[in-house]
């Protein structure tokens, strides 16, 4: 479901140096001259009627924006999540930075896995800066799946304006063992002026309710 990595040296080839120094080994690491953090909010949790998937659509790399438009949730299964574990393994102690949540066709089950090949089975993961916000907005578990719709929503709308590495859009998934159904990318800073001139006035929720499509099966 996500990918985030961190920030990591690169190398520098001195490209004025003299041609005896071609054959030269290359030179060591060079750090950038500041960290390239990044950030993202990402989440999934387990309800009666299936998955919930959800996730801002912001790339973020130190204080700039890299993309806003970023597709974070991709197609896998469950069985990805061992291959993926045993994948990153190796990487261990190294620069390497990846937290992925996986969940398929068996919708009982997800699994988060992270770069030192760990791999942990739950009902609810979030990843990333924001995801501590995420961790405290959840607190229902008996879902309808309008509800669980909304929850998702609102989890990723509220991080985004409390972490400033996550924003932008939302994407938002339901998965069920028929396949998956695909809600229309909102922009969430329409959400806020909605919430802010709407929700002010009557006192009522402001979420808006965009249609659910039919997509593909990933079984």
């Amino acid at each position: 479901m996500a990918l985030q990595d961190s920030s990591v040296p690169f190398r520098c080839d001195n490209r004025h140096s003299s041609l005896s120094s071609l054959s030269t080994s290359p030179s060591p690491p060079t750090r950038r001259p500041f960290p390239l953090s990044h950030g993202t909010t990402t989440l999934a949790f387990v309800f009666q009627g299936g998955v919930i998937a959800a996730a801002d659509t912001r790339a973020s790399c130190s204080g700039l924006v890299s993309c806003p438009s970023v597709q974070k949730i991709l197609g896998a299964d469950c069985i990805s999540a061992k291959l993926l574990s045993h994948i990153l393994e190796p990487f261990k102690g190294t620069d390497v930075c990846v937290a992925a949540i996986l969940s398929g066709s068996d919708v009982e089950e997800l699994f988060y896995v992270c770069s030192d090949g760990t791999r942990l089975q739950g009902e609810f993961f979030s990843v990333g800066s924001g995801s501590p916000y995420a961790y405290a907005v959840l607190d229902r578990w008996s879902l309808s799946e309008e509800e669980a719709i909304s929850l998702a929503r609102e989890i990723v709308y509220r991080s985004t304006h409390r972490d400033a590495y996550s924003g932008n859009c939302v994407d938002l998934f339901h998965i069920t063992a028929q396949g998956y159904s695909h809600r229309d990318r909102e922009d969430l800073r329409e959400e806020y002026h909605r919430e802010k001139g709407e929700g002010a006035e009557d006192g009522k929720d402001a979420w808006g309710k965009g249609e659910i499509r039919a997509g593909e099966s990933v079984a």
